[in-house]
């Protein structure tokens, strides 16, 4: 299980390494799919498979949205890729940074954080994350609401801003 979260880990840490160096908005969603997907693996690692389902779907379902309004806007006849020069010098200094990041805080701290939510799985009824979702639809509703709003003001202020003054793809004809 310590092989599997410590791939989790990794694609986590590259996924976010490729989002960072990329200036395209092609490449980058791939890259943040690829960041959803290693850190909900993370959440079911740690007990939470219920939770890292939805956010997974809620997620996707969100970078569909952005994803097609920013390749709309911002229509690049040759978008760069991970294989262009720049990006890849880009690349290599995140991963440089992370790494001397990581050797500079390397010691035990971290042996605490592999131990799972369900050890104690013997002495419950229900799973770690069933109660953490009931409650968060029952006392948190309001909040749950509020925060759709908020996302919703969010991809309009995020859009109004990148438009500038051409409409890239959605101008006129």
């Amino acid at each position: 299980m310590t092989y599997i979260m410590s791939l989790f880990l990794l694609g986590l840490v590259l996924g976010l390494v490729a989002v960072a160096s990329n200036p395209s908005p092609y490449f980058a969603a791939l890259g943040l799919v690829v960041v959803a997907g290693m850190g909900c693996g993370v959440l079911i690692g740690h007990g939470g498979p219920f939770l890292s389902l939805v956010l997974f779907l809620i997620y996707l379902g969100g970078m569909l949205v952005v994803f097609a309004y920013s390749a709309a806007l911002a229509a690049e006849p040759f978008p760069e890729g991970w294989g262009s020069w720049p990006v890849a010098a880009y690349m290599l200094m995140y991963v440089l940074g992370v790494g001397l990041v990581s050797s500079t805080l390397w010691s035990g701290w971290y042996e605490s954080s592999w131990v799972p939510a369900d050890e104690l799985g013997d002495f419950s009824v229900f799973r770690g994350d069933i109660g953490g979702v009931a409650l968060m639809y029952s006392s948190g509703g309001g909040m749950l609401v509020i925060s759709a709003w908020v996302l919703l003001l969010t991809l309009f202020v995020v859009l109004e801003l990148t438009r500038g003054l051409s409409r890239g793809a959605l101008r006129a004809v």
